[in-house]
């Protein structure tokens, strides 16, 4: 019997610890990017920090069927203090590419590490030249991030 509460004990404590390694996801709103994003597209994007590695889940709808997009977030930028309409450098690290469904839908994964993005202030889609993520344009949707 002593046994069984020191395995159920030592089972309990294991499975809480691993639970606060895993922060709860932060679920932001896609709007449409302000230098110019001509579509009217909508979604969320779910931020997860597990540990050592942020892990990203982005769910668009609007977008153009069939079409390239890469995604990645951003520091702030001078030319605004809105974070998406300030400019800030990409962090190339985070980036994400993907091609949107015939109905223009798009899911976006990835993990990159926390330490890379932990500056970032934005997240924004552009579309894609071709598969290998060049940016064709300035952003069609974004969303102000904290890390």
């Amino acid at each position: 019997m002593n046994v069984t509460r020191l395995l159920l004990g030592s089972a309990l404590a294991l499975t809480l610890g691993s639970c606060a390694m895993m922060a709860p996801a932060m679920t932001y709103s896609l709007a449409r990017q302000p230098a110019g994003g001509a579509l009217n597209s909508s979604g969320m994007v779910d931020v997860k920090k597990d540990g050592m590695m942020v892990m990203t889940t982005a769910r668009v709808m609007g977008l153009a069927p069939n079409t390239y997009y890469v995604a990645h977030y951003h520091l702030q930028g001078a030319a605004s203090a809105d974070p998406c309409s300030s400019g800030g450098a990409p962090i190339m690290s985070s980036a994400l590419v993907g091609r949107s469904d015939a109905m223009g839908m798009l899911t976006l994964m990835g993990g990159v590490a926390a330490a890379d993005v932990m500056n970032a202030t934005y997240f924004n889609i552009h579309t894609a030249k071709d598969a290998t993520g060049a940016p064709a344009d300035a952003g069609v949707t974004c969303t102000a991030v904290r890390m």
